[in-house]
């Protein structure tokens, strides 16, 4: 009852306009006792100050050309390439829609930055904003160290050939280049090792994130936090060229749920990336994907699901120095210096038995203690005295099939295309995928 007064009362024009005294005299300031009457009911009623028009900013928008699902590096460089090779200016709406503007889960917060091409030397030429200061990725140029045993020279040999067709600056060293380049180094079991010379090492992914997130807003693109629940489509039925019946799908409506609300907003649209990363496969169910027949096209799911990683965090005073790369071991355990402290950041992924949960971000530290640090100790006899300080976990967007980056549209889902499942590679490959998949 209270609102609906509140109501009446905002609609100045409505109530005070044939109001006016019997004698004829001057009329009353109608304005000044509605806002002491609003503000008397106001004070009774409980929360804070009410407006009796309903606040939509938090809402998506009605329309976009474009919906991006994700919010991480992946959906933000297809973002930024789909506004910046559009022609004319403004001629695409694009919209992204993510869970968690915070980023406390996603995969490119919580990784350790690894880069092997160098596209962050001249970061700023395109991620500068008018008026912001320049974008400062802390790019550490050490270089990559990866080791190969007697089973994988061979393809590592092969690797470094077809990197330094491409223009890479990669070298390969014996075991006895190894240990004079890097005494540090147990070259035990080590039958080749390649290394970058320019362009490799790591930086601070939590400022590319923000950098690109900044810059796609000036280009106009639009943030919405809510979670797509489902999609409305279209379908039609047609006949490929050996006469077996196909049924294509359109999706026509994005429905997104408002973050801790009931509420969710429609959004028509023409495209949809799926850029959701771990849960992009979730996100491909709602359309239908994998849901036809066992053994069929209409019955391939998109092969990407949440794998857990640990991120070891450890102090050791007698390990490598301040020309530490970022070393992979044979093992598949890696680490990197972090600061000037002595300090180092790694891990390991398990095998296919080891698989945490991934229904939570919980650390096993036992997991270090058993599969992380012999082999780390082995590779670097110093590491024998390392205390470990921290740690954390974050997801993969595990490609089950390969391990592989999933890009490009779906064959059946016409307008879904994926941008998706590079299996902890995607910080890395998304300058290019973003621009790959804007292209398409």
């Amino acid at each position: 009852m209270f609102r609906g007064v509140l109501w009446l009362l905002a609609g100045r024009g409505c109530v005070g306009r044939g109001l006016s005294t019997r004698s004829g005299g001057s009329t009353p300031d109608w304005t000044e006792k509605v806002s002491e009457i609003k503000k008397k009911i106001q004070s009774a009623l409980p929360g804070g100050p009410w407006d009796p028009l309903y606040d939509t900013s938090h809402l998506p928008p009605e329309h976009s050309d474009v919906v991006i699902v994700g919010g991480g590096v992946l959906g933000l460089s297809v973002a930024y390439w789909l506004k910046r090779l559009e022609k004319p200016r403004g001629a695409i709406k694009v919209l992204v829609v993510d869970r968690d503007h915070t980023y406390s889960q996603a995969s490119t917060g919580l990784s350790v930055g690894g880069i092997r091409v160098d596209f962050l030397r001249n970061i700023n030429e395109y991620l500068a904003v008018v008026d912001d200061p320049p974008l400062d990725v802390q790019f550490n140029p050490s270089g990559y160290l990866l080791l190969a045993s007697e089973k994988g020279a061979a393809i590592m040999e092969s690797n470094v050939k077809v990197q330094r067709q491409e223009g890479a600056k990669v070298c390969l060293m014996s075991p006895e280049q190894l240990q004079n380049k890097f005494p540090w180094i147990n070259t035990d079991g080590v039958a080749l090792a390649s290394y970058g010379l320019e362009g490799e090492g790591w930086f601070d992914p939590w400022c590319l994130l923000q950098g690109l997130r900044r810059k796609i807003q000036s280009l106009g693109v639009l943030f919405c936090q809510g979670e797509v629940t489902r999609f409305s489509m279209s379908s039609s039925r047609m006949q490929t060229s050996s006469g077996k019946e196909m049924t294509l799908k359109r999706i026509h409506e994005v429905h997104v749920k408002m973050d801790h609300s009931l509420e969710y907003q429609p959004v028509e649209c023409a495209l949809v990336i799926n850029a959701a990363g771990a849960w992009s496969g979730q996100v491909a169910e709602l359309a239908g994907i994998g849901k036809g027949p066992p053994g069929t096209l209409e019955g391939t799911k998109l092969p990407v699901e949440p794998r857990k990683r640990y991120v070891y965090f450890w102090h050791c005073p007698e390990g490598p120095g301040l020309e530490t790369p970022f070393m992979a071991d044979t093992s598949g355990a890696y680490f990197r210096r972090e600061g000037l402290g002595h300090n180092y950041l790694g891990g390991c992924s398990p095998t296919e038995e080891e698989e945490p949960d991934p229904g939570n971000l919980e650390v096993d530290h036992d997991f270090f203690q058993d599969k992380v640090w012999p082999h780390l100790a082995h590779r670097v006899p110093a590491f024998q005295s390392l205390k470990v300080r921290s740690a954390w976990a974050g997801y993969y967007d595990y490609n089950t099939f390969d391990q592989n980056g999933v890009v490009g549209p779906h064959p059946l889902v016409v307008n879904m295309y994926f941008a998706t499942g590079f299996s902890g590679h995607g910080l890395q490959q998304a300058p290019a995928v973003g621009r790959s998949t804007a292209s398409l």
